[in-house]
């Protein structure tokens, strides 16, 4: 009688240790640049305050950024926003976004959202704005396995939001890659 429990017994065991190697895998699964966005961005947004806010930010995700997994995923630690991954302009107008996190939308096309979300803070944070003359106030500089960003000063003062001096000067140092 005890024979016929072991086969079940030790396919659950096995089906148990799938799920749990499986799931270390996925979390595993980001890479070295994965993770320096995600730290850079949940570092940004972590030391920017919104002047109504009480809650946790809700960054808004653009599908085309490389780095959506990095940027939405929970796993393996906690983010400091809630995330939202959105496909096109009208989506980020009606998410009603703390934060918006672009991908291949031109920096014309970041200041056009951001015309629309006049009267309300918002910060704009872009991975393919190399100049950051125009558009987002912070911009990632991704080249190989580097990751730094910079800073648009004037459109950060027109963003609503106030960022920590330190994270400024980061901006200016070129070694916290």
């Amino acid at each position: 009688m005890r024979h016929y429990f072991l086969i079940p017994l030790s396919q659950l065991t096995l089906a148990i240790l799938l799920f749990i190697v499986g799931g270390q895998t996925l979390a595993g699964t980001l890479t070295e640049t994965d993770k320096s966005v995600r730290s850079i961005v949940s570092g940004i947004v972590s030391y920017t305050r919104w002047p109504t806010l009480s809650n946790q930010p809700k960054l808004c995700i653009f599908s085309s950024s490389h780095f959506v997994q990095a940027l939405s995923d929970s796993k393996p630690t906690p983010l400091p926003y809630t995330p939202q991954i959105v496909h096109n302009e009208a989506e980020a107008l009606a998410a009603t976004c703390d934060a918006i996190y672009f991908g291949h939308e031109s920096p014309a096309n970041q200041l056009a959202i951001f015309a629309n979300y006049q009267g309300r803070a918002l910060l704009l944070i872009a991975e393919q704005n190399p100049e950051c003359v125009i558009g987002s106030a912070f911009c990632l500089i991704i080249n190989d396995d580097t990751v730094r960003f910079s800073v648009n000063l004037d459109a950060l003062s027109r963003s609503g939001v106030r960022v920590n001096p330190d994270v400024l000067m980061l901006a200016r140092n070129k070694k916290h890659e």
